[in-house]
């Protein structure tokens, strides 16, 4: 007989709880608050099996586009053909987390915003766009002499003497 290819094909593994991970699902999954805007990953919960998403989603990172009363719609981009579409599904709690990918952007701004203010007090303008950085500077390895070398002139006629 075949394989199969329905919805939970190939995820033994996949949607399978991590190691000592097993049991009840900790309350604060279900004390989060989502709202709308807010980047979360898609990370099923094989214990769950209602509002589970489709395998595809799993690992993915969408964007909050609704909230209900047990779960949550998520967009997220989906390769079709040689194009990614946006595709909303409705996810239960137990199967997102919110997201980390934002973390450093938001630091990033608050610390534009500090050293703006501390400009703004000293009078001067900043800029606060990354740079990329440059090429490393050079260095000397070994000694610090540098030696000069000069090619030895070839003599075809003495060459020719001693030869054959």
């Amino acid at each position: 007989m075949t394989a199969g290819h329905g919805w939970r094909s190939t995820t033994r593994d996949l949607f399978a709880r991590p190691f000592r991970k097993k049991g009840y699902i900790a309350l604060s999954t279900y004390l989060k608050t989502y709202k709308i805007g807010d980047y979360v990953d898609v990370k099923v919960n094989g214990a769950v099996h209602k509002g589970m998403p489709h395998k595809f989603y799993h690992g993915r990172t969408g964007r909050v586009w609704n909230v209900t009363k047990r779960a949550i719609g998520v967009e997220a981009n989906k390769q079709v053909g040689s194009r990614m579409i946006w595709k909303r599904i409705h996810v239960r709690v137990e199967h997102v987390q919110p997201s980390r990918c934002r973390e450093e952007f938001k630091l990033r701004r608050i610390r534009n915003d500090e050293l703006k203010a501390e400009a703004k007090h000293r009078s001067e303008t900043i800029s606060t766009k990354r740079k990329p950085e440059g090429p490393k500077r050079g260095f000397m390895v070994g000694g610090g002499t540098v030696e000069t070398v000069t090619p030895i002139p070839y003599d075809v006629v003495n060459d020719l003497k001693g030869g054959y």
